[in-house]
């Protein structure tokens, strides 16, 4: 039995999957966040999070390094930690520090630090000649505007430090450009009270298919587990409406996205102790990167890899974090793809009606989750306003995504807000 540090996490389903899988192989953890509440809040009523099922649960300010690794220092000569790890993307760079400090398994905190910042993440790419779009990274309001200039619109305004799509938008003209500027201005805290970096990152909007890759990297060698397809909407913004795994491409595409991920990955230095989720852009012009994420994948992409592959990537995380070899052997489940469609609001109000219980029983879905009656909706910006999801697997070949979308418009068809 093994004993990991769980240094925070997110409270959707990844916060479930990964003390399932550190639980189902057969290890514990000890938890330390800056707020329990929050994790308290996350839990439905009546219920536990899985996250305060660790055998301690230890509070602590996680965000500030210098005094967190003397306290990492403190609870490791009590408890004996065997590996670090986090769901959660604000603290990944905070891990890998406590594993260098600690002489635990894992990435080099460098390697994961600019994997975390898209605008170090771009650096690293152009100087290792990995494609990308144009770009530029800027503070100044005329700065800015010059290099949207230069760049040329329609272009992407991003964040470097925020996830699940937050301010992400795409901008036609400098009237626009100003207003994605000034809210992403108006908005200085990430949502667990870090203070965000000022700089803008401007990028050439790329045209195309996006896929995501899925990786795992051992010593020093990464392994494909497959590639995921993604549809994208809510123009401006960039909201993951569904993912189907694998994806639906030609044999010269996939190897295509693949070959573009690892020389990101080895770019960077992910090369070991990690599991990775590198978006791609199959632009007219060749593949193209989007980002890098060191941890597994979220918006359900881990579950539907599981339910094709049997390859659980929460458990090669785990493994990795330990410094083990992780079980990435296929095996047979009965299904050649997976899907999965979230519910978008597209209007701000209170949702009055949803009436999603008779999917449960369809043939071929695997999961259906749906908010209730009663909670205050708003307009979808980012990935975290969905109304719920349906999963749908298909044993005879690529229909689960059809499938899936056809589950979806029976729900819309039905849903009231007011």
């Amino acid at each position: 039995m093994a004993h990991l540090l769980v240094v925070e996490s997110w409270v959707g389903s990844m916060s479930r999957l990964l003390p399932r899988a550190i639980r189902e192989g057969g290890h514990e953890f000890t938890f330390l966040t800056r707020d329990l509440h929050h994790y308290l809040r996350a839990a439905p009523e009546g219920t536990s999070h899985p996250l305060l099922g660790a055998r301690n649960v230890v509070t602590a300010d996680t965000n500030d390094i210098d005094a967190l690794l003397p306290e990492a220092d403190r609870l490791h000569t009590a408890f004996g930690f065997d590996g670090v790890i986090s769901s959660c993307d604000y603290y990944l760079p905070t891990v890998a520090r406590i594993a260098g400090h600690l002489g635990l398994p894992g990435p080099a905190p460098k390697a994961v630090a600019n994997a975390c910042r898209k605008d170090a993440t771009r650096r690293v790419l152009a100087d290792a000649d990995v494609p990308g779009p144009r770009f530029a990274l800027h503070e100044e309001w005329a700065d800015l505007a010059r290099a949207a200039g230069e760049i040329g619109y329609p272009l992407v305004v991003k964040p470097v430090d925020l996830c699940a799509g937050m301010y992400v938008r795409r901008v036609d003209n400098e009237t626009e450009l100003m207003a994605a500027v000034r809210a992403l201005a108006d908005f200085p805290l990430n949502a667990r009270g870090q203070r965000r970096v000022p700089a803008v990152l401007l990028e050439e909007l790329l045209t195309g298919p996006e896929v995501s890759v899925e990786t795992v990297s051992y010593a020093g060698a990464v392994h494909v587990v497959g590639v995921t397809d993604k549809s994208v909407g809510g123009a401006p913004a960039f909201i993951e409406t569904g993912h189907m795994f694998p994806a639906a491409l030609t044999a010269a595409d996939a190897d295509a996205a693949e070959q573009t991920a690892l020389g990101a990955l080895k770019a960077l230095g992910l090369t070991d102790g990690v599991v990775a989720h590198t978006e791609i852009k199959l632009t007219p012009a060749g593949p193209r990167v989007v980002e890098v994420n060191p941890r597994p994948a979220g918006n359900r992409i881990t579950e539907l890899v599981r339910h094709v592959t049997g390859i659980d990537l929460a458990a090669a995380a785990v493994e990795v974090a330990l410094g083990r070899a992780p079980d990435l052997r296929r095996r047979e489940t009965g299904l050649r793809s997976a899907a999965v469609g979230f519910l978008v609001p597209g209007t701000t109000g209170t949702l009055e009606a949803l009436d999603g219980g008779h999917l449960a029983d369809r043939e071929g879905v695997l999961e259906v989750q749906l908010a209730e009656p009663g909670r205050p909706v708003r307009a979808a910006g980012s990935n975290n306003e969905y109304l719920g999801h349906v999963m749908v697997g298909d044993p005879a070949g690529p229909g689960a995504r059809e499938r899936v979308e056809t589950l979806l418009g029976e729900l819309r068809s039905g849903l009231v807000i007011r």
